[in-house]
């Protein structure tokens, strides 16, 4: 019970710290570009399409409203993502610093964010992409593939399992993410695109990099207090 309490307190520590940290990234570098982009959606809506009886999609009202579910969400997904770490530190075993903590970070990274997003970049509103349950699926088998790769490529030895990662890492890519079948229907500049990308992956990289730290911390620090004497 006493190791369960520390997972799941490391997590929270660790996923409010992350997720805070993130969200000030994200309203500085994400949100601006999904404002700027939902105006050129709305601006290439049909006008015929306004002012007939069409429910209107619910969005938080405002700027408080937007970061308070920025936030909210930031945090949740830190603290999910931390309970992920704190159990593979759990089932891994050996001493666990910040330090460790980074290097399972970005393994998290490369996992969750840059392996999917060579095939399947991040989307501004208004831009045509794939059925939303395909993307899915690829993004989940892509991500479950990279980190099953990673995991062999670290922790075994054996030239067939170290074969069997590499695999592993460039099989997604080989299949191929589903695409749009308008390349050409995207209401936001491709600019604006090229920049979102960049934003994603850099706030994506500062999550990972503060969770895994702030796991590797705190997972140590309630280790200590969990030992006798």
């Amino acid at each position: 019970m006493a190791a369960f309490r520390r997972l799941v307190f490391a997590a929270l520590c660790a996923g409010l710290i992350a997720g805070v940290l993130t969200t000030l990234a994200h309203q500085i570098g994400t949100v601006p570009l999904i404002l700027q982009a939902e105006v050129h959606e709305q601006a290439a809506q049909p006008a015929a399409s306004h002012g007939h009886g069409t429910a209107a999609a619910w969005e938080p009202e405002g700027w408080t409203g937007r970061a308070a579910y920025t936030t909210l969400t930031d945090i949740l997904t830190a603290t999910g993502f931390g309970l992920l770490l704190t159990a593979g530190f759990a089932l891994r075993g050996g001493t666990i610093s910040w330090r460790e903590g980074l290097f399972w970070g970005l393994a998290g990274f490369a996992t969750f964010t840059l392996a999917p997003c060579l095939r399947l970049p991040p989307e501004l509103p208004g831009s045509e992409a794939a059925p939303l349950v395909q993307r899915q699926l690829w993004w989940l088998a892509a991500a479950a593939s990279t980190g099953a790769g990673l995991a062999l490529l670290a922790f075994t030895r054996h030239a067939g399992w170290a074969v069997l990662g590499a695999v592993l890492l460039v099989l997604p890519h080989v299949y191929g993410a589903p695409q749009p079948e308008d390349h050409a229907s995207h209401a936001a500049p491709e600019l604006l695109a090229h920049q979102f990308v960049v934003a994603v992956t850099v706030s994506s990289l500062l999550f990972w990099l503060s969770l895994g730290a702030a796991s590797g911390y705190f997972y140590r620090r309630f280790a200590s207090t969990d030992s006798p004497g």
